[in-house]
């Protein structure tokens, strides 16, 4: 999908840059697969801000993806490719030959009129999903499981993909998007392809309101504080003193806050410094 230098008619549009619409296919979702989102405004249900910067933005409604991809040996055809206002790819609305209906990430090529299938003697193209075990080594993927039949929580983002570098017993070695090389159980479901949408990084937000509209809120800098509110805050004219914290005191840079977790065995190299 390209990106659209706007003609700056107003001051808003000069440094805009939005993305082309014209691969996608259809404007309206499919209704049985929509669900109502709650917006929480950053606040927990106690009604604390645990998350700032947030609040306000258009109203959405979710579409239901499916990232178990289990619908397996039935074939499917992609109806339409639709904008998802709720992630930075855009999804593939298949109509199954029983009848079903779904989404999935539109991984890059993928074209309305096109078959996709699931399971063991799918074919290896975009679209299809098998697990790590019936993929060809070097073959990009996307959309991975962490857990069996949890449905994919790796590489989701617009233009990521993974590459299968190595399969050992009852695990298989991915290398993902930011550089980190870990092990995934190779009964794990991943779709093949790189996901869609390539040209996002490149899309300008261009002036303030429209990041209200995506909801997100203005992030106002500590130096410019009174010392009530924040670390930095207060001095004489511009002040840098005080080492770089958040409003509660937490260290900035260089502070580990993650914390030891059972899957951390299985990373094989961390993601180079300087990634993010």
């Amino acid at each position: 999908m390209a990106v659209i230098q706007l003609n700056p008619r107003t001051p808003g549009q000069r440094f805009m840059q939005i993305a082309d619409f014209s691969e996608l296919s259809k404007k309206a979702p499919e209704k049985n697969l929509l669900e109502p989102v709650k917006r929480t405004g950053g606040r927990n249900n106690r009604g604390r801000m645990t998350s700032r910067h947030r609040g306000g933005g258009h109203k959405r409604r979710l579409r239901v993806i499916d990232f178990k991809r289990t619908h397996d040996g039935v074939p499917a055809v992609v109806a339409a490719l639709e904008y998802d206002p709720n992630r930075s790819a855009n999804i593939a609305l298949l109509h199954y030959a029983d009848g079903t209906k779904t989404y999935i990430l539109a991984p890059d090529g993928l074209k309305v009129g096109a078959k996709v299938e699931s399971g063991e003697n799918a074919d290896i193209k975009p679209g299809n999903a098998l697990r790590l075990k019936n993929i060809p080594l070097g073959t990009i993927v996307h959309a991975v499981e962490l857990k069996p039949g949890a449905g994919a929580q790796l590489v989701r983002g617009a233009g990521v993909a993974a590459q299968l570098m190595a399969k050992e017993g009852k695990f298989a070695l991915l290398k993902l998007p930011s550089g980190e090389q870990r092990m995934v159980q190779a009964e794990c479901r991943a779709s093949i392809g790189q996901v869609g949408n390539l040209d996002h990084e490149n899309i300008s937000i261009g002036k303030a309101g429209r990041s209200r509209w995506l909801g997100k809120r203005s992030h106002v800098r500590g130096v410019a504080m009174n010392p009530v509110d924040h670390p930095h805050g207060g001095g004489e004219g511009r002040s840098k003193g005080n080492h770089p914290q958040s409003p509660w005191g937490q260290p900035a840079k260089g502070y580990k806050t993650r914390k030891k977790k059972p899957s951390d065995r299985y990373i094989v190299s961390r993601r180079p410094r300087g990634k993010h």
